[in-house]
């Protein structure tokens, strides 16, 4: 079937396009199956170069075992960046790209469940997107907390961020804890709707689920398992990434159909 490249008559009168996409989605195949392939590895990337840092800072042993006693990783993650600031920011950069590209991974993941488990995959995307966006917020006071070290100094912005770090890692009216929250939830929503509509069997349910369970906050510090259950995701979305993109995933097929309420498009309209 051929597609008119221009959306305009012989007349010269612009309209609406000729063809209806229908079950045409968000973000798309190319920008979906992209994002399902590239935010694993370089999410676990991340947690692994900050699982890293402080031991690539030059930190001693006693140093490290000095901040494990301490109930927050903030002053060792404060202190590692004040010694090495290019691999503390490389290992939180590529964690919070990792977050951004899970953003459309998640959306991409919960159109294909959609499409037999609908509750699940509307209630555990919504949360789990949610829950992304408040990683992305820890990720901006991170940057602030780091480059207030390089001008103001180690000792006073660790002072001043231990005293504020409840009330920074909650947000203005404990919104970003709520997120949280529903990440958690949310993980295992669309994990459970995933399972149902059997986009998923029980090995990468429990390796969608694995992940779903580490920390959240503010100058978190990153464990080796952290970076392995990342790499996990790898094994679960990568693949789907590689069917979305060659377009063989079936829930994901649009088909264009002629549009015959085609409408003028006018330059003042509203």
């Amino acid at each position: 079937m051929s597609r008119p490249d221009s959306a305009a008559r012989p007349g010269g009168t612009w309209r609406t396009p000729a063809f209806v996409h229908h079950n045409a989605w968000f973000p798309g195949r190319l920008v979906g199956g992209a994002a399902l392939v590239l935010a694993p590895p370089v999410w676990s990337a991340g947690l692994l170069l900050r699982h890293l840092a402080p031991g690539a800072a030059g930190l001693s042993p006693a140093q490290l075992e000095e901040f494990g006693r301490r109930p927050f990783a903030a002053p060792a993650q404060l202190a590692a960046y004040a010694e090495s600031p290019a691999t503390v920011t490389a290992g939180y950069a590529c964690f919070l790209l990792g977050v951004i590209l899970l953003c459309p991974a998640v959306v991409t993941l919960a159109r294909i469940v959609a499409a037999r488990a609908p509750h699940s995959a509307m209630v555990g995307g919504t949360l789990m997107v949610g829950g992304l966006f408040a990683r992305v917020y820890w990720a901006g006071v991170d940057q602030t907390a780091f480059q207030l070290t390089g001008r103001l100094g180690l000792e006073p912005v660790t002072a001043a961020v231990m005293d504020t770090y409840v009330a920074v890692s909650y947000g203005p009216w404990t919104i970003m804890a709520a997120a949280a929250l529903g990440l958690y939830a949310g993980t295992l929503v669309l994990a459970v709707g995933a399972f149902r509509s059997g986009t998923f069997g029980t090995g990468r349910l429990l390796l969608f689920l694995w992940p779903g369970i580490m920390w959240t906050g503010v100058l978190k510090e990153s464990s080796f398992l952290d970076a392995v259950a990342a790499g996990g995701l790898c094994v679960v979305l990568v693949p789907l990434g590689v069917r979305v993109l060659r377009g063989t995933v079936p829930e994901l097929r649009a088909e264009p159909l002629p549009d015959p309420g085609r409408r003028p498009l006018r330059p003042l309209s509203w």
